[in-house]
């Protein structure tokens, strides 16, 4: 049949202007997506969430360190245990025999500093580190640090996570495999493969169901990046467009990578696993670079569906799925035929458990999140990728943890209570960079809820009282260590015309007494007439100056504790103390990275000098004796004598709240123990939070409170029946420390005081003045 002239002259322009309209469209189309492509590209690829790290752990002979806490650690940062010595070939995994153990360390970067992966034998005698040798080399170590722990993340609000990599610091064979299971010609291509197309298409029809795809790797990064999921041939047609602008765009390593980075792994509850880097560590706890062949298999494999493969819920299919890659590479020569052998012999390898979603710490991240909303955004703590190391000492946390946990569980026992009726909270912070170490909000601290450490204001008893008599100290010219004060009865008239008699404890009186005995035994009569002659302004002014910020009005009551706090704001007073009257904010974070890990910003250690060295020295001196002859002795028990513990006990009305507030060389630590609804707990400072606190110091590293006096604090010997300077010959002589310009008077006819030079007194007074020869020694 022959076309007529006429109609050949209607169809040629026809066809002419469907193909130019066609042409106009499929231009349109490309230049639209092409838009597309490269706005995303040339932005932000992926909201990062910000991830929190601890603190690196560092070990060295002689520090004290027990086999459980190590264990404990191990398993925190993910380490597996080997039963067999020759199975630790990859980083990851430890070897125990007995208190020896042999770990594969894994390779990590921290603060510009790169630390190789490698076997390390660590020994442990008496809970401490006795020895750290490299296995390799043979050579003893003098410091060990692994990995910092990642304690938690800040998510964007699509509930994606993802661990960004690049291609060069991606193992080879992840790459290989990748593009030998999925896009076998993507290094040839343009974005669309026709023929593979064609072949999927005709595998489909013969089989009569879609078990071929035919999509390349940059149509399945624009399906996953641009597109709807939707199955339609507009979406298909879509996609085409999208993967050959990205080819117009963008190197081939350049859309590898990002794929890398994009595919979905997996889920962790509502949290989608996005990218290998993420994958790696959510399947088998370590990095990319650490996977095994059949690891980096069994993670290509699972991209043909994460669901069905998954290996904590499918481990046949998975295993399956895994061999099948693993035999694909060997046929490929990209894996020997041994090397296949081995890997197709291997176990999963899956860790039991692993979470993005869940902190171990969250009562820590709880505060270290408030603390950067001061000066960030929470949309930048959500999509920027920031990188936030922490003070958090994990050795430190897990004792806290555990101190609470056993010694909650022993009270509960010994005093007959019922199951789990008490709480806790404790706050650790170092003496001398003012870093949060620990946080415990609470006895299932791994589990988020309500964070004590920082929300529950409770009043705190006679934690206070360091407050009043720090004020007159301050105040040399009126009072010293042994200026006399009265003991007995007092009623002070309210306000409102009632009256109130505040009693001491032990319901007695104990007449006039030196001012640093009201404090040891923290008498309650005498505490009230001391900070009621001094004058409530006066010792508000120095809580403020302690740190305490809130602000709040001052009643008689308030000086024996009848004023609310938190565990944090004790701490932050508590701290001052500890630092020799240095006020700084206590922080929880060292430093922030960007997502390309340059520094952001460091949080150098500020300080203020709020208080002269040599009040604080005296107050000091009598905390210390608080523990060795006071409310505290108990903790002699506990931790030793030679640390010079500073503390104070602090016991609330009714036996509700029970505190207890102390502080080594090192370590500051403040511990509420109580109930939730305020009923009565039935302890004191002393039989409850003491406890809690005596048992977490016995087991971290700790440094000997030793207090040197500063130069304007001389010793000088006091007859303590008279007031007045003694030569020593008096049986009442006493060495005790001065503040120059308020040292006692000479004896009659004499014209300066006796200094104190070899500490000896006869040794002849009461048991009292050998009490207080303790105190000043």
């Amino acid at each position: 049949m022959s076309i007529s002239k006429k109609t050949l002259r209607i169809l040629v322009p026809l066809f002419f202007v469907v193909c130019v309209i066609s042409g106009y469209g499929i231009h349109h189309q490309y230049v639209r997506f092409n838009k597309i492509v490269l706005e995303r590209f040339q932005g932000r690829l992926w909201e990062l969430p910000a991830r929190v790290y601890a603190r690196p752990m560092s070990l060295y002979p002689g520090m004290r360190l027990s086999t459980s806490t190590f264990l404990s650690a191990l398993r925190r940062m993910g380490y597996r245990q080997v039963k067999d010595p020759k199975a630790l070939n990859s980083p990851g995994r430890y070897f125990r025999k007995r208190n020896i153990f042999t770990l594969f360390r894994r390779s990590y970067e921290h603060e510009k500093e790169t630390h190789a992966s490698g076997k390390i034998q660590i020994k442990i005698k008496n809970s401490r580190v006795s020895d750290l040798q490299d296995v390799r080399s043979r050579e003893s170590l003098e410091m060990l640090r692994l990995s910092p722990l990642l304690i938690g993340s800040f998510y964007p609000k699509n509930n994606e996570d993802r661990v960004p990599l690049t291609l060069k610091d991606t193992p080879p064979l992840l790459p290989k495999a990748l593009i030998a299971m999925e896009d076998r010609s993507f290094y040839e291509h343009h974005g669309v493969a026709p023929l593979a197309i064609l072949r999927a298409l005709l595998i489909n029809i013969r089989e009569g169901h879609a078990s071929q795809g035919g999509s390349t790797i940059s149509q399945q990064l624009a399906k996953n990046f641009f597109l709807t999921p939707e199955k339609s041939i507009k979406r298909k047609l879509d996609e085409m467009f999208v993967a050959v602008a990205m080819e117009n765009n963008f190197s081939k390593d350049e859309i590898l990578e990002t794929y890398l980075n994009e595919v979905y792994l997996g889920q962790d509850g509502k949290l989608a696993i996005h990218g290998f880097g993420l994958a790696s560590s959510f399947y088998f706890g370590k990095g990319i670079n650490d996977l095994e062949p059949h690891e980096i298999a069994l993670l290509v494999g699972m991209l043909k569906g994460p669901s069905y493969y998954n290996p904590r819920k499918h481990p046949e299919r998975a295993i399956s799925r895994r061999n099948t890659v693993l035999n694909i590479m060997r046929d490929q020569g990209i894996l020997s035929p041994e090397t296949v052998r081995l890997s197709l012999a291997a176990p999963l390898g899956v860790i039991e458990e692993f979470t993005t979603a869940n902190t171990p710490f969250p009562a820590y991240l709880d505060l270290v999140k408030r603390q950067l909303l001061r000066e960030y955004r929470e949309s930048d703590l959500r999509s920027a990728g920031l990188r936030i190391f922490t003070t958090l000492d994990l050795q430190v946390q897990l004792a806290a943890e555990e101190a609470v946990q056993s010694q909650l569980e022993s009270i509960e026992a010994n005093h007959r209570m019922p199951s789990e009726p008490l709480e806790a909270a404790v706050v650790v912070t170092s003496t001398g960079s003012n870093e949060v170490l620990a946080l415990v909000g609470g006895r299932r601290d791994s589990v988020k809820g309500f964070n004590r450490a920082l929300d529950a204001t409770r009043p705190i008893g006679s934690l206070i009282k360091p407050a009043v008599f720090l004020t007159a100290l301050n105040d040399p010219k009126r009072y010293t260590l042994v200026t006399p004060i009265d003991d007995g009865p007092i009623t002070v008239r309210l306000p409102n015309g009632k009256s109130w008699t505040p009693k001491n404890y032990d319901r007695k009186h104990h007449g006039t007494i030196p001012l640093y005995q009201a404090l040891v035994h923290s008498y309650n009569s005498s505490t009230v007439r001391l900070g009621m002659d001094l004058g409530l302004k006066q010792v508000s002014g120095t809580l403020r100056k302690m740190g305490f910020k809130k602000k709040t009005n001052m009643y008689p009551a308030t000086l024996l504790g009848v004023i609310e706090m938190s565990p944090i704001e004790v701490a932050q007073i508590y701290q001052t103390l500890a630092s020799g009257g240095f006020y700084s904010p206590i922080r929880t974070i060292h430093s922030i990275y960007t997502s390309a890990g340059e520094i952001l910003q460091r949080y150098p250690l500020t300080i203020n000098q709020n208080f002269d060295a040599g009040p604080i020295y005296l107050l000091n001196k009598t905390l210390q004796t608080v523990v060795t002859e006071g409310t505290a002795k108990s903790l002699k028990r506990l931790v030793p004598k030679s640390w010079g513990t500073a503390g104070k006990t602090g016991t609330t009305n009714g036996l509700r709240d029970s505190w207890f507030a102390g502080f080594t060389g090192s370590q500051l630590a403040v511990v509420w123990v109580g109930r939730d609804d305020n009923r009565p707990c039935g302890l004191y400072g002393a039989t409850g939070a003491m406890r809690v606190w005596g048992r977490f110091m016995a087991v971290v590293p700790n440094a000997p409170l030793i207090l040197a006096p500063p130069e304007n604090v001389k010793p000088y010997v006091v007859d303590m029946k008279t007031g007045l300077a003694s030569h020593g010959g008096s049986r009442y002589a006493m060495t005790v420390p001065f503040i120059e310009g308020s040292e006692p008077p000479p004896p009659s006819g004499t014209e300066t005081g006796h200094r104190e030079t070899d500490g000896k007194s006869d040794g002849s007074g009461s048991k009292f003045l050998n009490w207080l020869k303790d105190l000043f020694k």
